[in-house]
């Protein structure tokens, strides 16, 4: 049976498609467009005309892709993007008219469960770790072992948010950088709290941003092949300075940075770093597998 499932994130449209037979996946089709559905949403909470226009033209071409390999079952799931803008449910409506793809809203809980049940099958986790998504409009966190999880929660720190937000000055000022460590402080209590007496080791990076991270660092690494893979700490430390320190048209020139992330990088490096050190992270781990891969795992 041909399956599939479409991320709508806040940043960027994903369809994977799959033939699964019993347990066995085989991936089909992947592919993914930088819609920016979230550009300018702090101002109003909406969906500007022009990302909404987008949103649709993207599902269009996903509604014909779906149609060529004859795919039996779709789910579609759209997270902090859609769920937190004003004219959400209008978005969903235009998509079920105009492609015929309905779209699922999910709360933050179960954005973070997808999450999970995607690393997990990249055989990312091995004892004791920490799971960070960092989307654009929200980021998910998940302690958890082989065996489950132990606390999951989203909060809306997204990088697409953060930079709208906060990123005011080209390189980002020590201005800027002090109010998005008190955003992040006065946000992130009970994630450090918990964490603390968690005690992970692994610090395991769901898609996204870590894929940028591994791409720069390892250039000769074929993200789009493995399911995970470790990234240097003090490589990615080093990394880190590099971008926070840079301007936009630095990074702009910077080999593996993909243009939707050349400023969204700088709130990624920022969140992560806050994490790493408040926890005492002793490494870092890639996991290509995320939210979609979560949703195909749960498909029947």
């Amino acid at each position: 049976m041909k399956i599939a499932a479409i991320d709508l994130g806040t940043n960027t449209f994903h369809l994977i498609i799959a033939e699964k037979t019993g347990n066995e996946m085989n991936i089909l089709y992947k592919t993914n467009k930088p819609v920016k559905l979230g550009e300018d949403i702090t101002l109003q909470n909406r969906i500007i005309p022009a990302a909404f226009e987008r949103g649709i033209h993207c599902l269009k071409e996903f509604s014909n892709t779906l149609k060529e390999y004859e795919v039996s079952k779709v789910r579609a799931v759209a997270t902090s993007g859609v769920r937190s803008a004003s004219n959400g449910e209008e978005f969903i409506e235009s998509v079920k008219q105009q492609t015929g793809i309905t779209i699922e809203v999910v709360d933050g809980n179960e954005e973070a469960h997808l999450i999970y049940e995607g690393v997990k099958a990249s055989g990312a986790i091995q004892g004791k770790s920490l799971i960070m998504d960092i989307g654009g409009g929200s980021t998910e966190f998940i302690f958890c072992d082989e065996q489950g999880f132990y606390w999951k929660k989203s909060f809306d720190i997204g990088a697409a948010r953060l930079m709208q937000k906060f990123f005011k000055s080209d390189p980002i000022s020590i201005t800027d950088q002090q109010n998005i460590q008190n955003h992040l402080q006065n946000t992130l209590t009970e994630l450090i709290d918990f964490g603390k007496g968690f005690d992970a080791k692994t610090l395991i990076g769901s898609a996204g941003a870590f894929e940028t991270y591994s791409a720069m660092l390892n250039p000769s690494l074929n993200i789009h092949q493995i399911p995970k893979a470790p990234i240097d700490i003090k490589a990615y430390h080093q990394l880190s300075q590099k971008l926070i320190a840079s301007t936009h048209q630095e990074r702009s020139q910077m080999p593996n940075l993909i243009p939707l992330r050349v400023d969204m990088i700088v709130m990624a490096a920022m969140i992560t770093n806050y994490v790493l050190s408040n926890l005492d992270l002793q490494q870092i781990t890639l996991s290509t597998y995320d939210l979609k891969m979560g949703v195909l795992q749960g498909m029947k």
